[in-house]
């Protein structure tokens, strides 16, 4: 039996339906995350027999310790989600199993990257992206059973495909016990940012822009 049911596959089939370009999703997986990278590869796998343009590799992260240094991963199982025919990284990443409501972020990471959805961003958005010149980092930390968490990680990869300098990282903290301690996780969704901006609660794109700019000012005097 998949993981994937079936009266779900189709309506997944019909969201990749408009896919543009190759999406290559590179698995990196680890004998001491337990049973979560075996399922997250036998998850990935279903989901690229849905459409041709979508792969999958798997990598361990010890044995492909030089492969997950260049990717900036650190923990297993984490998805980095590769575009075109070329692989571009665009630094979009998911840690942890895409499960639950989590499905629906990976899905729809798939669409950003395969270019079969619009990124949508505000104009205040585009205009300070465009003038980026530093990289932020947002790690958004969610849960399988939480409604509100897919969109703020869909936003944060938006983010990460407007800009070079954003990467954007969903972490499911359940599986990740140490990072939800580190960054004082209560609930989900969570977003920080260089490790200095904390947001509660899925925020609307203004708001989240105001704490990109806090960011840079945080950093600024560090």
């Amino acid at each position: 039996m998949g993981l994937i049911q079936e009266k779900n596959r189709e309506t997944v089939r019909e969201a990749f339906a408009t896919l543009t370009q190759p999406v290559h999703l590179l698995l990196f997986t680890s004998a001491s995350s337990g049973e979560y990278s075996e399922l997250a590869q036998g998850l990935l796998t279903e989901v690229a027999e849905l459409h041709e343009l979508i792969s999958v590799e798997a990598v361990d992260l010890v044995t492909g310790a030089a492969q997950a240094s260049t990717y900036g991963v650190d923990k297993a199982p984490t998805i980095v989600f590769l575009a075109g025919a070329e692989r571009a990284d665009h630094g979009l990443r998911f840690a942890g199993l895409p499960s639950g409501y989590e499905f629906a972020s990976l899905v729809e990471a798939i669409r950003l990257v395969g270019g079969a959805t619009e990124l949508a961003l505000q104009p205040a958005t585009v205009g300070f992206l465009e003038t980026l010149a530093a990289p932020l980092r947002l790690q958004v930390f969610v849960t399988p059973t939480c409604p509100y968490c897919p969109p703020a990680v869909l936003l944060a990869y938006r983010l990460a495909l407007a800009s070079p300098q954003i990467r954007a990282e969903g972490v499911e903290v359940s599986e990740f016990p140490a990072l939800g301690d580190r960054f004082a996780v209560m609930g989900v969704p969570k977003t920080v940012i260089d490790e200095l901006v904390h947001v509660e609660g899925a925020t609307p794109e203004p708001l989240l822009l105001e704490k990109l700019r806090e960011a840079l000012t945080a950093e600024a005097v560090r």
